[in-house]
């Protein structure tokens, strides 16, 4: 099972976050991060992080240390964008730096197909195949950073350089 911080000695676990944590998708995530030596724990949240602005109510820190997990189509195949929660992605700019040709936003069904997660909680790891990972510069601005643990209710901590090393990601300006 995942660890949970947050818990001072004495405390238990909800039976809410015992599910949480012991969701399949979690739990996958949470064997990659362990293989990787990702030293942050998973946190169950009670609330729901689906958004950036509700990870970052939850985790009480800047809406632009939240790393958005996002699934494009690029020429057919799977790419992950990591975006700070303070904007949008500029698919156009990002199509240009790739210099490859069409990329959109996938829809929820193909999200669920390559990632095996649902939208608002897509973790940047724990994919049935590895997926191409795009790592936005404008995390590199925040000594921790939030991201998706495969459930809209799981976050785990990490940093900028971790996240290009166990993604094996890019960084790319995509704002």
């Amino acid at each position: 099972m995942a660890r949970v911080a947050g818990l001072t000695q004495g405390q238990r676990l909800t039976e809410e976050q015992r599910r949480i944590l012991d969701n399949p998708r979690v739990r996958r995530v949470a064997g990659v991060l362990a293989d990787e030596r990702v030293v942050g724990p998973i946190i169950a949240l009670h609330e729901s992080a689906r958004t950036a602005a509700e990870a970052a109510a939850a985790c009480s820190c800047d809406i632009g240390a939240i790393a958005n997990s996002l699934i494009f189509r690029c020429d057919d195949r799977p790419l992950l964008i990591l975006t700070s929660g303070a904007h949008r992605v500029d698919v156009k700019k990002v199509q240009r730096q790739l210099g490859r040709g069409h990329l959109h936003r996938a829809d929820a069904d193909y999200v669920l197909q390559v990632t095996g997660q649902v939208i608002g909680g897509v973790a940047p790891v724990g994919h049935p195949d590895h997926i191409e990972t795009i790592v936005d510069t404008a995390l590199a601005g925040y000594p921790a950073i939030w991201a998706d643990a495969g459930h809209p209710h799981a976050l785990f901590p990490t940093t900028y350089e971790e996240l290009i090393r166990i993604t094996s990601g890019t960084p790319m300006q995509v704002a």
